[in-house]
């Protein structure tokens, strides 16, 4: 690599942060020009993550040393399979809710565009970091962004959701500062591939801490990822917020199961001697759970973006239900579906706004109404997405839960995962099914007039549907790489030789 190539790896991670300078710079500019400068920065990470997503296919870790200096002394970034296909999904959500919030969102407060790379900053940076102080560092970033986010526009209701979400998060941030200087103090290192190194090596003596900070560091991701019990925050949250800001938020709690997945591969894995396979016995049953609580909460959801958010929750139950069979087939089947469930449910936020327009004061609440205007495309997409998020054929929601039930053959939790995901998929069939009825079915005369939704409304969620369809299409070339990413996770040392490369 050469040149620009070379330095590929930060590119996703210094763009918005730029942008996000240039548009607080701008914020007296006219509104034309603030749109103009965070589209194009948001536009410009999709060619990124796909250069990116093409170089880590050929099996390349990138290794970003920041100042040249070299690990673990120094911090670097990491651009392997995993992260590659984190930032594509990050990308292409945040392109098309950010297309919906130029319908006005955007003005409905201060500074949305600027919160909105920092956010992107967060995320990305979360993604690529190497060492475990900035995974801190990033989460701080991304939430203090998410806190504006979610308050932008105002309201009581969401003013009371982002209190939560403020409070909440901010002792999930103490617990991660605690387990951090718990490991440094250990190990006397926070670079994730030394710490894996060092940790396959602790002596009796500290097991017991390293242990606590490992438990402690799970129940921040597992907050993050909003897994039972941890999840109460987010239905109200998620339901609240504005349309554009609720779809890019489902990306937030993949970075949670992101983050259990990269730390728990590599530094509590099959080879970390004393403290291996630390969540062997918690996953499975909390992931489990998640998901019946999620489908359980998405059947008794009295508004459509309550139900979508429930249905996230249970989208991380079964996205850590496959990666807790801690099998190579598992993890694939959890990393195909990851960018399916956050397409998917970023869609259907982006949809919720359209149908809670054209219903006027009802709103997207689940009583009859009168006939919407622009029914037949709005139910079409509402159609489309149901059969998506619900996992049923011929969508790639089904493929991937074929692809988990699959994996689960030779595990000992055999009998609870087809028994739960085939249970609960057939729930949210039936709590989609009476959504959809009383949306666009049960309809009665009203002499409220209602006007129809600009196509700049649900253009975006349409867009993000037909990503959904494109993983069918090239749902082989797309299970391939899956495939090979879960090997590489399973194969950690790799991992630590790109990072800290020739050791004595």
């Amino acid at each position: 690599m050469s040149g620009l190539s070379t330095h590929l790896p930060i590119l996703p991670v210094l763009l918005p942060l730029v942008a996000g300078i240039v548009l607080l710079a701008l914020r007296g500019a006219p509104l034309v020009l603030q749109r103009a400068a965070s589209l194009v920065a948001t536009a410009a990470l999709v060619p990124l993550a796909f250069a990116l997503l093409g170089t880590a296919g050929e099996g390349t870790q990138l290794v970003y040393k920041l100042g040249d200096w070299d690990a673990p002394f120094g911090i670097v970034l990491v651009a392997d399979r995993l992260a590659a296909w984190m930032l594509m999904a990050t990308a292409l959500v945040a392109l098309f809710a950010l297309l919906q919030a130029l319908a006005g969102t955007d003005v409905e407060g201060r500074h949305f565009h600027v919160l909105y790379q920092l956010q992107l900053f967060g995320l990305n940076g979360a993604f690529l970091t190497g060492d475990l102080f900035n995974l801190f560092v990033f989460f701080e970033i991304l939430l203090l962004a998410s806190y504006g986010l979610l308050l932008h526009g105002g309201g009581r209701l969401r003013v009371k959701a982002g209190l939560h979400f403020v409070v909440i998060n901010l002792v999930g941030s103490t617990l991660f500062l605690f387990a951090v200087g718990t490991l440094y103090g250990v190990a006397g290192t926070l670079n994730m591939a030394d710490l894996a190194v060092k940790l396959a090596r602790t002596v009796p003596e500290n097991l017991a801490l390293v242990e606590a900070a490992g438990l402690m560091l799970f129940g921040v991701f597992a907050l993050k990822a909003a897994l039972l019990p941890l999840h109460l925050w987010l239905p109200a949250a998620y339901a609240h917020t504005s349309a554009p800001v609720a779809a890019l938020f489902a990306i937030m709690t993949k970075v949670g199961a992101y983050s259990i997945l990269r730390v728990y591969s590599l530094m509590f894995g099959a080879e970390a001697g004393a403290v291996a396979n630390l969540l062997a016995d918690w996953l499975m049953p909390l992931a489990l759970a998640t998901l019946v609580a999620g489908t359980l909460g998405a059947v008794a959801s009295t508004s459509l973006r309550q139900q979508i958010a429930y249905l996230v929750i249970a989208s991380v139950g079964t996205l850590l239900a496959a990666f807790a069979l801690d099998s190579a087939e598992g993890i694939a089947a959890g990393l195909y579906y990851l960018p399916h469930t956050t397409l998917g449910t970023a869609a259907f936020f982006l949809l919720a706004a359209p149908i809670a327009g054209a219903r006027g004061t009802l709103g997207d609440r689940f009583d009859s109404g009168a006939a919407m205007p622009g029914a037949r495309v709005l139910g079409g997409l509402f159609f489309v997405a149901a059969i998506a998020l619900a996992g049923l054929p011929p969508l790639s929601g089904f493929l991937g839960k074929f692809m988990l039930l699959r994996a689960a053959l030779g595990s000992p939790w055999l009998a609870w995962v087809w028994a739960i995901v085939l249970t609960t998929s057939l729930f949210a069939v039936i709590a989609l099914a009476r959504s959809g009825s009383l949306l666009f079915y049960r309809t009665h005369s009203t002499p409220e007039v209602l006007s129809a939704p600009r196509p700049i409304e649900w253009l975006p969620a349409a867009g993000l549907l037909l990503l959904v369809l494109g993983m069918v299409i090239w749902a082989g070339t797309l299970a391939d790489y899956s495939a090979a990413t879960a090997a590489q996770l399973l194969a950690p040392q790799t991992y630590i030789d790109a990072v800290l490369g020739d050791r004595p």
